[in-house]
């Protein structure tokens, strides 16, 4: 891996074609799989990319981790050996405050009204948020809403999570989160977790359902209650510096390509959401749907803490006021 890295990191994340010196083909890497609704929405992205650009600008896409982590990948998206990259919002909290304020618990009154946020101006100040890390935003993905699915007992309330240890990503905010309704938040990466979960390190663990499908944590978690806390986007980013290479009009191409592959996206997600949540069931898996008002109320002092910091607060109040 070390290696692959380095070879990475010596070749160009933008690169013109010898024999037509006018084409660029900018490099974008990510963990998931191929049959991931991302993954599909960025093979569009390509090929819409290529017909608006008339072949002048095309993407080069290396899936399932061929050029590393999802962490590995943003890194070498900020120092400009990767173009572009897929990350979760939750590990842009690192990079800007700004991001924070999507991993808090029961934001979004529903589906429609996240995604108007993402779509609209609030979703845009997030994105660009983070240019002063070279790192510039272009669209969100949606990643669906995030649920527990736990070893050895199914979780009811929240009182069910005490003493249990769940997985979180490496996210401040989904730690407090875990944390507020009774749990141990354990963070671990994802590759880690089936072994952790087979062997007992943590008691589960929480994800949308294609996520817990396609990770095949089914088969150890027999338990999964749809309590949605929380509703954390992906996200495609772009190194800035090279964002800033590229002209206006090669700027509007992949910015637009990037819009249209929204839309496929969800249609995607939404029609896999359905699919593994039926392939679960069949694996045995017991599907509970709890009083979200239970969870909701656990939370709710977070939102009192995070209101102390005021670029958090303006943007609570932003998604909240939004019709």
């Amino acid at each position: 891996m070390i290696l692959m890295i380095i070879l990475v990191a010596s070749l160009p994340a933008l690169t013109s074609c010898g024999l037509h010196r006018q084409r660029k083909v900018l490099k974008l890497a990510h963990s998931l799989p191929v049959d991931h609704p991302v993954h599909k929405a960025m093979v569009f992205m390509a090929h819409r990319l290529d017909s608006l650009s008339g072949g002048r600008l095309t993407l080069q896409i290396y899936p399932s981790g061929q050029l590393g982590s999802e962490q590995q990948c943003v890194e070498l998206v900020q120092i400009g050996s990767l173009a572009m990259t897929k990350v979760s919002a939750a590990v842009m909290e690192s990079f800007s405050t700004d991001y924070k304020v999507l991993g808090l618990p029961y934001l979004f009154r529903s589906k429609e009204h996240a995604f108007k946020v993402q779509d609209g101006e609030i979703g845009r100040d997030i994105l660009l948020s983070t240019e002063k890390v070279w790192l510039r935003g272009l669209c969100f993905y949606d990643a669906g809403s995030r649920s527990f699915y736990t070893v050895s007992k199914p979780i009811h309330t929240p009182d069910d999570l005490k003493g249990l240890k769940i997985r979180v990503m490496k996210s401040k905010t989904a730690l407090e989160m875990v944390k507020a309704m009774g749990g141990s938040p354990t963070p671990l990466s994802w590759g880690e977790l089936y072994t952790a979960l087979q062997s007992g390190v943590v008691d589960g663990a929480e994800n949308n359902p294609p996520s817990f499908y396609t990770s095949h944590h089914y088969e150890v978690c027999k338990y999964y209650t749809l309590d949605e806390h929380t509703t954390v986007p992906d996200v495609l980013i772009i190194n800035y510096k090279i964002w800033k290479k590229l002209s206006p009009q090669e700027q509007q191409w992949l910015q637009e390509a990037a819009g249209e592959s929204v839309q496929v996206e969800r249609r995607l997600w939404a029609a896999s959401v359905k699919e593994s949540l039926e392939a679960v069931k069949k694996a045995g898996v017991d599907i509970y749907y709890p009083d979200k008002n239970l969870f909701r109320e656990k939370v709710a002092p977070l939102y009192d803490e995070y209101r102390k910091n005021k670029v958090i607060k303006d943007y609570i109040e932003r998604i909240q006021n939004l019709k």
